[in-house]
This record gives C-alpha cells, sequence and structure tokens, in this order.
C-alpha cells in the first residue's frame, strides 16, 4: 500500500514537469489580467482531469481490470523499464546521442523557412486576454497522459473505498497542476516577482533542460531497478 502511494506521489511530480502547461503559463503571465486567465485555465483544466479521472478509477474497478493488473505487473517489468531509463541517461550524459541531434539539426535546417514563424495555436489565443478562451484550452490540453493514466491505473488497484480513490485523484489533479496553481497563488500576493520568476524558470529549463532530464532518468531509473530487485527477493 505503502509503495503504490509513493507511485502515485512520484508519478503526480513527473507529470507536473509539462513544457506545454509551462509555456503557457508564461505567456498568461504577461498579459494584462493574469490572475483572471490563470484562473480560466485552471478550471478547465480541473473539470477534464479530474472527472476523467474518477470515470477512468472507477470503471477500471468494476470491469476487474484493476485485479487482472495486480496479477500481470511483476519486479521484472520494474528492472526492465528501469534498465531503458538509466541507458537513456547514460546516452545522454555521454553525449552519444550527438549524431542523432546533428542529423536533426541538419535537416531542420535544410527546410525551407518560413518569413514569420507563427506561435503555436493555444497561445495566439491566450494571448487574446479571455478567461473564457483560456478556461477551453484547460479543458483542451488536460487530457490524459501517460503518467496521468498509469497514476490512475495504480489507484484502481489499490482496493481503497471510494471516498479514498476520490481523493487520491483529487490530490493528483492538484499535484500535476501546481505549474499553474502556485504561480495562481503567488501572483495574488506579488505580482511582479512572480513575472520575473516564471521568466528565469524557463529560461533556466532552455539552458539545463538536458541536465535535469539526466538526472530525472537516472533517479527514476534507479527507484524502479531497486524497487524490482527488493520485490524479487
Amino acid at each position: 500500500m505503502k509503495s503504490e502511494l509513493a507511485d502515485i506521489f512520484l508519478l503526480g511530480f513527473i507529470a507536473a514537469l509539462y513544457p506545454t502547461l509551462l509555456a503557457a503559463v508564461t505567456v498568461m503571465l504577461l498579459q494584462p489580467s493574469p490572475r483572471r486567465l490563470m484562473f480560466g485555465y485552471l478550471l478547465g483544466a480541473y473539470t477534464t482531469s479530474i472527472t476523467l479521472g474518477l470515470v477512468i478509477v472507477f470503471a477500471l474497478e468494476g470491469s476487474g481490470a484493476a485485479d487482472q493488473a495486480k496479477r500481470t505487473i511483476s519486479p521484472g517489468q520494474d528492472i526492465a523499464i528501469g534498465a531503458l531509463l538509466l541507458l537513456a541517461a547514460l546516452v545522454l550524459a555521454t553525449g552519444r546521442d550527438e549524431p542523432l541531434r546533428r542529423a536533426w539539426q541538419r535537416r531542420r535546417e535544410a527546410k525551407p523557412k518560413p518569413e514569420k514563424t507563427k506561435e503555436p495555436w493555444s497561445q495566439r489565443m491566450m494571448g487574446r486576454g479571455s478567461a473564457r478562451v483560456t478556461f477551453v484550452i484547460g479543458l483542451l490540453l488536460s487530457f490524459p497522459g501517460v503518467t496521468y493514466l498509469t497514476a490512475l491505473h495504480r489507484i484502481a488497484r489499490l482496493d481503497a473505498p471510494p471516498a479514498a480513490q476520490t481523493a487520491l485523484v483529487v490530490t493528483f489533479c492538484l499535484m500535476q497542476l501546481i505549474l499553474l496553481e502556485a504561480p495562481l497563488l503567488s501572483y495574488t500576493f506579488a505580482p511582479e516577482w512572480t513575472r520575473g520568476a516564471v521568466t528565469r524558470l524557463r529560461s533556466w529549463l532552455t539552458r539545463r533542460g538536458r541536465h535535469f532530464g539526466i538526472i530525472a532518468a537516472a533517479a527514476l531509473g534507479a527507484v524502479l531497478v531497486v524497487r524490482g530487485l527488493v520485490n524479487l527477493l
């Protein structure tokens, strides 16, 4: 039980590292009424993530899929996935992916460049300054991803009471939107500082994103391998 809960909270942290959400927050913070825009986006994101989360968890529980998952998930799978993550971290850390990066860069440079680079549709829409628009964008950009579905699957496997499962789904959804919730709260008390902090964070991720990815992949891979080995003993 404790191991499953730890996995769910770890997945919540991973789901929070969502570049699209960070970009959306940065755009909204630079608008004339950022708090209103972020609040609209947050309501839309909550509507999609919490509603779908509850539907999926209780559907899994009722269908017996969660019990089947208990029988099929093995320590070997943890070790295999962890080993792949460690291998990915090693490749990135040693620069062995450099030939692929150079080839991708050459193909990118060979493409004809448009006269004017357009911003993503979601960012252009958010620039209009409407909370209704950001609510709709929050709805559309919050559909389930792999990490989200994995966490819901683990919640369904807990055999916990419905109230506890509901609380876990809501908690996970709150965790995965921390990049939006924290600036929204911070903007309420320190708007100017928050704008600068988010801009600095985005710049840091641009400079150090590769290094952070290596550490995250290595840490998660090590946890999965160790857990798999412990469960085999």
